[in-house]
């Protein structure tokens, strides 16, 4: 469902991403890792639309979107939860929920049930200003309002980062059914391995602006982590 080929990316003269080929099947979670630094969260961007590749390609299926802006490429069907999460503080649960109906290719208006059957706090919250949620409820709700444009594909990036681990195993769990129910292709950068192991499919590890290694995350060996993932 979503594929990037010989995908190329410069701030100025620093290479950040250099000829990165990666295919995200649908009804799996692909993991990207690697240490900070080394262009995971400007391959997502790139994807996105909020940074523009200088070589390459971008497939949604059978689509070329990689020159449509962001809010085409979220109408086409691709939905991203930055880093830090980016919620708005000063909205309301339920109003950070509706800025994610822009996203729809339909005209609906409201909230769709499932996205508060998925994640039941945001419904208890609805009335709650996002800033006053704790940071798990944060990552829910980012979560949330990526759903509710009713995407093809979700990146996540560093979504377990910071939160305590009964909402990261919820969270996994919710992924799993995306992919399970809906045949959504999930696409996570990721550090923490256990995640990892549990709720990825395959992967790709990533330095230095390249993929230097990918497979099955079964075959996530612990040479490779030493390797190319431990500090």
């Amino acid at each position: 469902m979503l594929a990037v080929y010989d995908l190329s990316f410069s701030y100025g003269a620093v290479s950040a991403l250099s000829s990165v080929t990666m295919r995200m099947p649908p009804g799996q979670v692909t993991c990207v890792m690697g240490r900070n630094g080394v262009g995971k969260t400007t391959l997502m961007r790139n994807i996105m639309g909020s940074l523009r590749h200088g070589k390459g390609t971008i497939m949604l299926g059978e689509q070329d979107v990689g020159a449509f802006a962001p809010n085409r490429r979220a109408r086409a069907g691709i939905a991203l939860v930055p880093q830090g999460r980016q919620i708005f503080p000063k909205l309301t649960v339920e109003e950070n929920l509706r800025v994610g109906l822009q996203a729809r290719r339909d005209s609906r208006r409201s909230i769709p049930d499932d996205i508060f059957e998925l994640f039941p706090v945001l419904k208890q919250m609805a009335r709650r200003m996002g800033g006053d949620l704790s940071g798990g409820q944060q990552q829910q709700l980012a979560i949330g309002r990526a759903l509710v444009g009713e995407p093809r594909v979700l990146l996540l990036d560093e979504p377990t980062e910071g939160i305590q681990p009964n909402i990261i195993q919820q969270i996994g769990e919710v992924l799993v059914k995306l992919v399970k129910e809906r045949g959504m292709s999930v696409v996570l950068v990721e550090q923490y391995l256990d995640f990892v192991r549990e709720f990825g499919k395959s992967f790709y590890i990533m330095n230095r602006g390249r993929v230097v290694a990918e497979g099955e995350t079964t075959d996530l060996s612990q040479d490779l982590v030493n390797h190319h993932l431990s500090v």
